[in-house]
Order: structure tokens, then C-alpha cells, then sequence
């Protein structure tokens, strides 16, 4: 059995399942300019860094979208930015793995929230370099299953170990933006919900 195909066809339908859920539900066209304006910021924002290794302002800028405005917010910003990055960098079958990775990261953000609603630029900042660790985790598994042969758990473990170094650029690059930025990013997108919010108030519930 081809698993490499197999997972990428089983990643396709969970995401076409996703954007149809999303499509049906009453969203604003303010929001889906706002996810459109958040995934291409994040996605562009990955080509100046390409020359780095594993180091790119997208995994904080998803983080910082799906904190502020929710998990499926951060989820459509994540998979979208993957889409937008792709088409500069090159699609292929990580595209799928690559959206999934992110838009969990923004998923993630959104639940974090529910739970602790003003956390520290510190906290904030682990969260970030932690992402960095799961994003690239998930991307193994993509690696393993593609390139290597024989799939064993040794050959999965030699996985891990051999992309530690990217690994740790990524979680580290994550760090730095939360740190110098995280804070900021969040009060700048909170003021524009609450504009958005306070804009949609129908007139007879302002009277």
C-alpha cells in the first residue's frame, strides 16, 4: 500500500469536509477579507526568509490570528497562507501536510485563548517555539512516509533526530517574532475586531 499517497488523499477530503463546514456557516464578507489580508501577509511574509533555514514570520502571524480571532479563524489563516507561500515557493504533495501543520497552529491559538486571556509576551513566546517543534513534527511524518524506505521506527526515529537542527531554527525564529512583535501584532488585530464589531451592531440595537 502507497501510505505517502494515501495520507495525502485522506489530507485532501478532510480539508474540502473543512472548507465546506466553513462555507456554510454565516460569515461576513469582512471576515473572509480579513482571512484573505491575514493569509497573504503570513504567506508572503515566508518568501523574504526563504534563504533561512526553517526561519519565517508565518507561524506567528497564524498563531496571532487564530489567538485573536478564534480557532477557526486561525485554522482558515493557516491553511490559506500555506496555498499563498506555495505559489512563490513551489506546490507539492507537502502543500496538504504544510496546511494542516499551520492551520492547527492557528486552531490551537484560538483554544489557548478560551483559557488564558491575557498571557505573558514570555508565554506567548513558548507557545511559539513549542509550534515550531509540532509544526516540523508533523512535517516528518510527511518525509518519512514520501522518502524513506523501509518505514520502520528506526528509520522514523532517524527522522526526528536528523532534522533536530532545522527543528530547533524554526521554534527559535518563532520565539524572536512572538517576543519583539507578539505583543504588539495582538493589540493592533484586538482594536480592529472590536471596530469590525462594533460596525456590524445593527442601527435598532444601537437606538
Amino acid at each position: 500500500m502507497n501510505y505517502s499517497l494515501l495520507s495525502v488523499g485522506v489530507l485532501i477530503f478532510s480539508f474540502a469536509a473543512v472548507f465546506v463546514s466553513y462555507e456554510r456557516k454565516k460569515v461576513s464578507v469582512k471576515e473572509i477579507s480579513l482571512i484573505a489580508s491575514m493569509a497573504a501577509l503570513a504567506g508572503v511574509g515566508r518568501v523574504p526568509f526563504a534563504a533561512l533555514p526553517n526561519v519565517q514570520p508565518t507561524t506567528f502571524l497564524v498563531i496571532i490570528s487564530g489567538y485573536v480571532f478564534g480557532s477557526s479563524f486561525g485554522f482558515m489563516v493557516g491553511a490559506m497562507a500555506t496555498l499563498v507561500s506555495n505559489t512563490f515557493l513551489g506546490q507539492g504533495p507537502w502543500t496538504p501536510w504544510q496546511m494542516i501543520s499551520w492551520g492547527l497552529a492557528g486552531a490551537s491559538a484560538g483554544i489557548l485563548k478560551k483559557f488564558i486571556k491575557n498571557p505573558s509576551r514570555l508565554f506567548l513566546s513558548i507557545f511559539a517555539f513549542m509550534w515550531g517543534f509540532l509544526f516540523d513534527y508533523i512535517m516528518n511524518i510527511w518525509h518519512w512516509l514520501f522518502f524513506v524506505k523501509p518505514l520502520s521506527i528506526k528509520s522514523f526515529i532517524a527522522v526526528y533526530i536528523s532534522s533536530f537542527y532545522f527543528d530547533l531554527m524554526h521554534s527559535l525564529g518563532n520565539f524572536t517574532f512572538m517576543y519583539l512583535l507578539g505583543k504588539d501584532f495582538i493589540n493592533i488585530l484586538s482594536r480592529f475586531k472590536d471596530r469590525i464589531s462594533y460596525s456590524e451592531i445593527p442601527v435598532e440595537k444601537i437606538k
